[in-house]
């Protein structure tokens, strides 16, 4: 019964998804929620100095973008209003240490056209929402 309903549920999850991202994007809700990810915590604070709440936001909504749908090695980029841009690129999906699903990622950013790059690895959580564990 699962594998029937699956693609549905993937399907709701993704048009979901870009809904809060088009709404967080028109300024309608603050920080999106559940997307609380490695390279979102790591870009608000050694790298994310620099950027501002709109730059922070398009900056982990990419990440999500990158780690949730994005093909191995395939960049997905971000530009902030204020000149600074970044890009993600996610490794291919594993299992490891009981999650079923884990990636590698390298965030690079740009602020001042300096780039700044976070690498690390991501979990996926059965809530959806990616936790950094390393």
């Amino acid at each position: 019964m699962f594998s029937e309903i699956y693609p549905l549920l993937r399907k709701t999850a993704a048009i979901g998804f870009i809904a809060l991202v088009l709404a967080s994007c028109a300024g309608e809700l603050g920080p999106m929620p559940g997307t609380g990810i490695a390279t979102g915590v790591r870009v608000g604070g050694e790298v994310g100095n620099g950027l501002d709440e709109g730059d922070r936001r398009r900056a982990k909504a990419a990440e999500m973008q990158a780690l949730e749908y994005g093909g191995p090695g395939a960049p997905v980029s971000w530009r902030g209003e204020r000149g600074a841009y970044g890009t993600i690129v996610a490794g291919p999906p594993y299992a490891q240490g009981g999650y079923a699903r884990c990636r590698e990622y390298t965030h690079t950013v740009y602020i001042l056209s300096r780039p700044q790059t976070v690498r690390g690895v991501a979990c996926r959580n059965l809530d959806g929402s990616w936790t950094p564990i390393g």
